[in-house]
């Protein structure tokens, strides 16, 4: 149980690190984050399954790389632009426009609500 204590201990700092770092110069979700994440480890202080302390872990390592991979912060510069900050750890896709030229071939993907037969 003591590793696991020492396991919980390393999460709830990792969880204010990523904090710190994804919301960097927001006060209000810094403080609105780090009174979440106090409130959701003070809840469960007192839970001694270790199975359930294993499945809170790995949510919260879960929540943990979702912040960092999946969240990114925007100001307003001047009225309709923004600048977004996106940090080496931000998960980055290819955007591809939608392109409706596109004629899929017979057989493949799924019927148009136009072709269904009424």
């Amino acid at each position: 149980m003591n590793r696991l204590k020492r396991n919980v201990l390393q999460c709830f700092k990792k969880l204010h690190r990523t904090r710190l770092k994804v919301f960097e110069g927001d006060e209000k979700a810094l403080t609105a984050g780090r009174l979440r994440i106090n409130e959701e480890f003070k809840k469960n202080k007192d839970v001694q399954n270790e199975e359930a302390i294993k499945a809170m872990l790995a949510f919260g390592e879960d929540v943990e790389k979702e912040l960092r991979t999946q969240v990114i912060q925007a100001k307003e510069v001047k009225p309709g632009v923004f600048e977004a900050r996106i940090t080496e750890d931000t998960v980055k896709i290819v955007n591809l426009p939608f392109n409706d030229s596109v004629i899929l071939e017979k057989g493949t993907g799924t019927p148009c609500c136009k072709d269904v037969k009424k």
